[in-house]
């Protein structure tokens, strides 16, 4: 695998996905329910940005920001009780930014029974000391599924900066009119 601005590195001083993969258990109690008793969206959106920026941070070994959230996707009902185990992983690493994809499963802590019952994707962008975007190390893989990932998180960065780019053109539009 090359090296370069990629984020792919063949070794020398890029690190890999299982490094900074990070796992978090949460109980659901009562306050982190809504009135049907299921885990709220926006506990849930927390535990996943928390587990997220562990990833990133692990990664990186620098302060980080959280910079988007591309997706996040409710399968299956998380209930008062249940515990939800948190599963975070780099897909893709640029220049500054690094994309961390979470699984996040419930599990009955009686039966055992597990379910995936959501899954978000999210972007963090490593700081320097002053606050400013910083260069983190390049990703290498050790299978094709996290090289898979890789591919289909650079098409997805691709196209959030053409997204970015149209908002701030949009933006400028707007200002000088």
């Amino acid at each position: 695998m090359r090296g370069g601005d990629d984020g792919v590195s063949t070794r020398g001083g890029g690190r890999s996905v299982k490094e900074s993969a990070s796992e978090m258990i949460q109980l659901v109690l009562p306050n982190d329910t809504n009135l049907l008793g299921h885990l709220l969206g926006g506990r849930m959106m927390h535990w996943i940005d928390l587990v997220g920026a562990v990833v990133a941070n692990r990664h990186s070994r620098r302060p980080i920001v959280t910079a988007s959230m591309e997706a996040l996707d409710f399968y299956a009902p998380v209930l008062l009780g249940n515990l939800v185990i948190l599963k975070g992983y780099l897909t893709f690493v640029g220049r500054t930014s690094m994309e961390v994809g979470v699984e996040v499963y419930a599990e009955n802590g009686l039966s055992g029974e597990r379910v995936l019952a959501s899954r978000a994707i999210l972007t963090y962008v490593a700081l320097d000391d002053v606050g400013k975007p910083t260069p983190v190390p390049s990703l290498f893989f050790e299978s094709e599924a996290e090289r898979g990932r890789f591919d289909e998180g650079r098409e997805r960065r691709r196209i959030q900066l053409e997204r970015v780019k149209k908002v701030k053109a949009a933006r400028a539009e707007k200002e000088d009119s």
